[in-house]
C-alpha cells in the first residue's frame, strides 16, 4: 500500500473555548457546551503535539456528551495515531452514526480503512466525501481514493488523481502521485513535468527529489541529477542517495 495518504487536519470549532475553574463541574444544561469546549481544547493540544493531554480532553468531552460526533471523530484520529485500531474504528463509526454529513471524519476513517487493506469500504467512503459539494477539500478525498486503489487498479488510481487535479490543479499531493505513476511506466518526461508543477507550489520532499533524480538520469541530464542529489543529501541526510 502506498503511503501517500493525506490525513485531514482536525478543525477547531467556531467560537471561544470555555474552561471551568478547577474542581468546578458544569451543571446538566451546560454539559453540551462543556463537551464542545473540551473537544476544542483536545484538538488544539493535538495540533501542538501534546497527544496525552489531547486524549484526556477528548475523553472528558465524550463523558460530558456522548452524542457529540466531532469529539468521537477527533479521538478516533488520535487512537489511530497510537495504533489502537479497535478503539479508532469504534469511535469513527460512532461519529458517522451521529453525524452522517461529516465528510472530514468520513475521509479520515476511509484512510484508516485503506491503510488496513479494507479497500472497498475505504474507496466508497472517499468517493462519498469527494462528491459532497459541502466538503471543502474534495481534492484530498480524490487523492486518497487513488492511493487506496492504486495497488489493485493503477488505471483507476490515475483517474482519481486526475479528478483531484480537476478540483484543484495546484494540489501538490496529487501531482506527486501522478509523477510516481509515470515513473512506474518509465514515462520520464511526464515525471519531470509533474514534479516541476509540484515544486513550484511547495518545498521538495525526499520522495520528490528521488523521483527527480531517477527522471533526470533516465533523460540523460546528469547535471540536473547531480544538483538534485546534492539537495537530497543536504535537506534529507537520512535518505540514501540512489546508486548511479
Amino acid at each position: 500500500m502506498s503511503r501517500g495518504f493525506v490525513v485531514l487536519a482536525l478543525l477547531l470549532l467556531a467560537g471561544c473555548v470555555t474552561e471551568y475553574p478547577k474542581g468546578e463541574q458544569p451543571n446538566e444544561p451546560n454539559l453540551r457546551e462543556a463537551s464542545r469546549a473540551n473537544t476544542q481544547l483536545g484538538i488544539e493540544y493535538a495540533r501542538q503535539g501534546n497527544f496525552e493531554l489531547a486524549l484526556t480532553k477528548l475523553k472528558r468531552a465524550i463523558d460530558q456528551d456522548s452524542s457529540y460526533g466531532q469529539a468521537h471523530g477527533a479521538i478516533a484520529l488520535l487512537y489511530a495515531r497510537q495504533g489502537d485500531a479497535a478503539k479508532a474504528e469504534s469511535h469513527y463509526r460512532r461519529a458517522l452514526a451521529l453525524d452522517a454529513d461529516d465528510s472530514l471524519t468520513r475521509s479520515n476513517f476511509a484512510v484508516f480503512l485503506c491503510g488496513r487493506g479494507e479497500v472497498r469500504e475505504g474507496e466508497d467512503l472517499l468517493l462519498e466525501a469527494a462528491r459532497d459539494r459541502r466538503f471543502a477539500t474534495p481534492e484530498a478525498a480524490w487523492t486518497n481514493a487513488g492511493v487506496c486503489v492504486r495497488r489493485q487498479d493503477p488505471a483507476k488510481a490515475e483517474r482519481y488523481f486526475r479528478e483531484a487535479l480537476n478540483a484543484n490543479p495546484n494540489y501538490a499531493a496529487a501531482l506527486l502521485e501522478m509523477a510516481d505513476l509515470a515513473a512506474q511506466n518509465q514515462d520520464w518526461l511526464r515525471v519531470r513535468a509533474f514534479l516541476q508543477r509540484r515544486d513550484r507550489l511547495t518545498p521538495a520532499t525526499a520522495q520528490s527529489l528521488l523521483l527527480g533524480i531517477k527522471a533526470e538520469r533516465a533523460l540523460g541530464d546528469e547535471e540536473a541529477a547531480a544538483t538534485l542529489e546534492r539537495r537530497l543529501r543536504s535537506e534529507f541526510p537520512e535518505t540514501r542517495t540512489p546508486a548511479g
